[in-house]
């Protein structure tokens, strides 16, 4: 059985509701009757029934449609809304504005109200307009230090990771972390990939150098990041700072790294910025035909996940899967 048909089991068995606010584009009308029709959760779109109906031939029987214009519980969500932000100067008159016109905020608003179990948006959404309501309605989960995105990447053919399974950290959010972030975000990515994958994480660290063999302020950062990620998360296989090839490939690890337990065996990678996990992500996404689920959240204190624009009607499924599962073991 491949990864996403594992998360799709594991949704099936413990059905969650499942909110796709961006109702205007039909991959996501699509995704959405896929997933109604494989029982992966129960879909709520945002908008108009009768228009969203009107605008696609995908069946959509089954979901449940509602409208933040007419929704008998906008009241009640406009006070949650405005409780929640009143420091920040939110009035009953901005909340139900931001609430009627803003599919994202409603979606969030549902969730924070125990009305959805999770949000999978950014088909069309940008990742700050996606992450802006989560992280002032949500806010963070309960000893988080950072909230952090990973894709999670299924290659082909690959002998390398969890049989071709990897996360791949930050690839989605913090643009230049720094050392301590790091240390985080591996946490964070060890626990994810533990959560989801069900096999033991292996975190490398990762850089242009490898145990010394450069020096710059850049290969600094990530000596010392390794360093508090060791400290703050005992738990868990981690180290660095390790060039890509030492980190995953076996032989070379043993090479360039003698001394490390984890080189040459990484499943979890940890890339230095958000440029390196961005431009690492989509090259093994396009070369090697991976698939890539994501930016998926974490840290965030219920499950919202982003999607890339140029995601495909599969890839929110799989996300929508992966959503669920997020929000059963948040149980």
């Amino acid at each position: 059985m491949g990864f996403i048909e594992s998360i799709k089991e594991r949704a099936i068995a413990n059905k969650k509701t499942i909110v796709l606010p961006e109702t205007g584009d039909k991959r996501v009308l699509e995704a959405a009757s896929t997933v109604i029709k494989e029982g992966l959760a129960k879909v709520v779109l945002l908008g108009d029934e009768s228009e969203i109906k009107a605008s696609t031939n995908f069946d959509l029987e089954g979901a449940i449609f509602i409208d933040p214009k007419t929704s008998d519980k906008l009241d009640s969500y406009v006070d949650l809304f405005v409780e929640l932000r009143k420091n920040k100067g939110m009035t009953p008159e901005k909340a139900r504005e931001i609430l009627t016109t803003d599919n994202l905020y409603f979606g969030v608003i549902m969730v924070k109200a125990g009305d959805a179990d999770g949000m999978v948006a950014g088909a069309v959404a940008s990742t700050a307009n996606v992450l802006r309501p989560s992280l002032q309605i949500l806010k963070t989960a309960p000893g988080t230090k950072l909230v952090s995105a990973f894709f999670l990447m299924v290659v082909p053919n690959c002998e390398y990771g969890a049989d071709g399974i990897f996360v791949f950290a930050d690839s989605g959010l913090n643009q230049n972390p720094t050392a301590e972030e790091l240390a985080a975000i591996a946490g964070s990515s060890a626990k994810s990939f533990n959560d989801l994958v069900g096999k033991e994480p292996v975190v490398a660290l990762l850089s242009h150098s490898t145990k010394g063999s450069a020096k710059h302020a850049d290969v600094d950062k990530v000596v010392e990041a390794t360093k508090l990620a060791k400290e703050q998360y005992p738990e868990y296989k981690i180290d660095g700072e390790f060039q890509l090839d030492a980190a995953i490939v076996p032989e070379i690890g043993k090479s360039k790294a003698p001394d490390s337990e984890i080189a040459g065996k990484a499943n979890v990678l940890v890339f230095p910025d958000l440029d390196a996990g961005n431009i690492g992500y989509k090259l093994v996404q396009r070369l090697a035909k991976a698939e890539a689920y994501g930016p998926i959240t974490q840290g965030i204190g219920a499950p919202v996940n982003d999607l890339s624009r140029g995601c495909s009607p599969e890839d929110i499924v799989g996300v929508v899967a992966i959503t669920a599962v997020q929000a059963a073991m948040n149980n």
